[in-house]
């Protein structure tokens, strides 16, 4: 990739909407914008301003309305100076504006290429340029918190501050190599030991962090819903291994919601039964349908629950279609009639379908844990446990009195791991792989 190219790309949705955003970086990109651009009022490139205006197009008649947001360098994004073109977003406009700034002398922006040039010009270190990605591709409430804290440097500030303090211990270590044969001691080994294992606790909490990060930082949520008299509180039962629902053939027995913990495959999973579906008859209920819809809309996957015996309703099709959260058919009482078809059959009697059940709801927990951040984290966690074990030979070299070289070398090695953690030690086939894997205007 060529830096001093003038990059342009879609930097909002794909399709209809009412405003489409098109980005432009590079040290031409208010020439190029205005080779289709016309302001209402003199541009001024050194002022930081939206401008009214519109775009002419080749096959529109007239002018299109358009507004231009002028960025100069070097407070911006990637470093460079930038523009946007905020017009209707209607694709066949869109893709003839683009089309047009490519002619005008901009070149098809590659993915994620406007946050490598934001990386390159030290607006963003690696992790926070991957977290962008994550941010992007987030599919549900805790991903986008895991990935906003990591935006937000969750990762970096503590790295930093100890990058900061092994560079000044080795520059110490260093410095001391020039008088070995004169017993000038620099730095105490006290000192250097209480640095190092201060250095090793930095890594061991963060390496904690990126693995609460990567696992999720709460139990998956999977939420029993459907009519009353439905089965749900015997699937509860049976799925979490005991008595803890109370089952009768009477609709509404179950009033509040219950919560258990249960282990499947290694998957630690919060079953959750809450109260059937239907028109509340007095206070007690209508609180009793609140709690359950609250539960239901905070579930990572919601089991809807119908009878064998009935065939489901518009409603209940209608949530199955629901995707946040994800929504499982379950058919219920299936020992004594086929489920409808479609929907994955048990019965809590027999334990039919539970193990087909169990499979489905850790499958979809660790979907979930694949998130946009999973390739950030694996990489970060490779790199702190790397930093890791060198800050513990450093330790032994130490405490040993091995030759100050060793300990040098070691400090060197921990260094190198914790920039390229940050990407401050990075090559062009890491960056390569990991901006290939954004969207193109990102």
């Amino acid at each position: 990739m060529h830096l001093d190219d003038t990059i342009v790309a879609l930097a909002s949705a794909a399709g209809s909407g009412a405003r489409a955003v098109v980005r432009l970086s590079g040290p031409d990109s208010l020439r190029v914008a205005q080779t289709i651009f016309t302001p209402t009022s003199p541009i001024d490139a050194a002022v930081r301003r939206l401008h009214p205006g519109s775009i002419a197009l080749p096959i529109l008649a007239s002018p299109l309305p358009a507004d231009l947001l002028v960025w100069p360098a070097p407070r911006t994004y990637t470093g460079q100076p930038m523009a946007e073109l905020h017009l209707v977003s209607s694709p066949p406009l869109v893709e003839l504006a683009i089309a047009a700034l490519l002619d005008g002398g901009a070149r098809a922006a590659n993915p994620g290429e406007f946050t490598m040039r934001a990386f390159l010009a030290g607006k963003r270190d690696l992790t926070r340029a991957e977290a962008v990605q994550a941010v992007v591709a987030a599919e549900g409430r805790a991903e986008l918190t895991s990935a906003l804290a990591h935006l937000a440097g969750g990762v970096t500030r503590p790295l930093d501050e100890l990058r900061s303090d092994l560079l000044n211990l080795l520059a110490d270590v260093e410095a001391g190599l020039d008088f070995t044969d004169e017993d000038i001691e620099f730095v105490p080994r006290e000192q250097v030991l209480l640095r190092v294992t201060k250095g090793m606790a930095h890594l061991k909490t963060l390496g904690r962090q990126l693995e609460q990060r990567s696992t999720g930082e709460r139990a998956f949520r999977a939420v029993l819903i459907g009519a009353p008299n439905a089965g749900k509180s015997s699937l509860f039962n049976a799925l979490g291994g005991g008595v803890a629902a109370l089952v009768s053939p009477l609709p509404g027995t179950t009033r509040d919601y219950l919560m258990r913990r249960i282990e499947i495959d290694g998957t630690v999973v919060e079953l959750i039964d809450t109260a059937g579906r239907q028109e509340a008859g007095d206070d007690i209920q209508r609180q009793a349908q609140a709690l359950g819809a609250e539960q239901a809309h905070r579930a990572d996957l919601a089991l809807l629950c119908v009878e064998f015996a009935g065939s489901p309703t518009e409603a209940e099709r209608l949530l199955l279609a629901r995707t946040d959260p994800p929504t499982l058919g379950i058919a219920t009482k299936c020992d004594l009639a086929p489920s409808p078809p479609g929907w994955l059959p048990t019965s809590a009697a027999t334990g039919m379908g539970l193990s087909e059940l169990k499979a489905a709801i850790v499958d979809h927990a660790r979907r979930r844990r694949s998130a946009g951040l999973a390739p950030s984290l694996s990489r970060c966690r490779h790199h702190v446990a790397a930093a890791m074990e060198a800050l513990r030979r450093a330790h032994s070299a130490s405490l040993f009195d091995d030759p100050p070289e060793v300990l040098a070398l070691e400090l060197r090695t921990a260094l190198d791991e914790i920039g390229a953690t940050t990407g401050a030690v990075h090559t062009d086939d890491l960056l390569d792989r990991i901006f290939s894997r954004f969207c193109i205007g990102k």
